[in-house]
């Protein structure tokens, strides 16, 4: 049975009332990107009981099983307005339909209202790092059989990842990395099951020389999950970041505890999101 699932936001607009103060707007939609309800509200009614009454109105006509929202302020405040409904509410980055109309409203204004702020990047904990790590590539025809079918404790595969779902052609290589835990290997994938990776790109400090690993995760948040000062590394971190380019940002993290390709701890299939 498919979940009916509804992507939601609820935020100041650039449109202000005869006082310039700005006015609020909730906007849900679909999966597909279809509007399911607009409203729009003064500043001084932005709170729980109109989110509550809007919602109330919303669902006349059917009830979602799940409402998505990428806002980290917002979570709880719908969360507390979808209970009354029994409507679950999950927080992620992932509502691609409904960021491309808060992009179109916003464009005609020169407002992004997808633009999110997010804390400096956190180091990682040192009993979770592994002992080694490297770029992979993998055919895009075979990746998701060949890590659906591996008997692996932790699997995280969304539909909308899908390389079919992109349309990615069967020939495309899919870039990857690869992180040897060794005996921290199912520490630091239980951990990546809690922080919700998004994304894990590189960044340079200087170019052909140095960089790091950084993982988005949640809804902001950041991860440094490697430094390196390498001449050879940094090359093959630009590569990857170009072979993202070439696979539409779709990419990979898996997590074993070393090379033998006996057992695996974890697979993330990944994608840049956004905020």
């Amino acid at each position: 049975m498919t979940l009916k699932t509804w992507q939601a936001d609820f935020c100041k607009t650039s449109f202000q009332n005869q006082e310039h103060q700005s006015k609020w707007q909730l906007l849900i939609c679909d999966a597909q990107g279809k509007i399911i309800y607009q409203a729009i509200c003064e500043q001084k009614e932005a709170n729980l009981s109109w989110l509550f009454s809007q919602l109330e109105s919303a669902i006349e006509q059917e009830i979602p099983d799940i409402i998505q929202v990428f806002r980290p302020q917002l979570v709880n405040l719908l969360i507390s307005a979808a209970n009354k409904f029994s409507i679950k509410v999950q927080a992620t980055r992932r509502t691609p339909k409904l960021k491309e109309i808060l992009k179109k409203q916003g464009i005609n204004n020169n407002f992004n209202p997808v633009k999110l702020e997010q804390p400096p990047p956190q180091k990682l904990a040192k009993n979770l790092w592994g002992e080694r790590w490297q770029f992979v590539t993998f055919p895009g025809v075979s990746l998701i059989e060949f890590f659906s079918d591996r008997p692996i404790p932790i699997v995280d595969i969304p539909d909308l990842l899908l390389p079919i779902s992109l349309g990615l052609a069967s020939t495309a290589r899919i870039p990857g990395i690869i992180i040897y835990g060794g005996r921290t290997s199912m520490y630091l994938a239980r951990w990546l099951v809690d922080v919700k990776p998004v994304a894990l790109n590189y960044i340079p400090t200087q170019i052909d020389k140095s960089g790091g690993l950084v993982l988005e995760s949640d809804l902001v948040d950041r991860w440094i999950l490697a430094t390196f000062e390498d001449s050879d590394m940094a090359k093959a971190a630009q590569q990857y970041e170009l072979r993202k380019n070439d696979s539409q940002g779709l990419h990979f993290l898996v997590v074993q505890p070393d090379d033998s390709a006996m057992t695996y701890s974890g697979f993330w299939l990944l994608r840049h999101e956004e905020i």
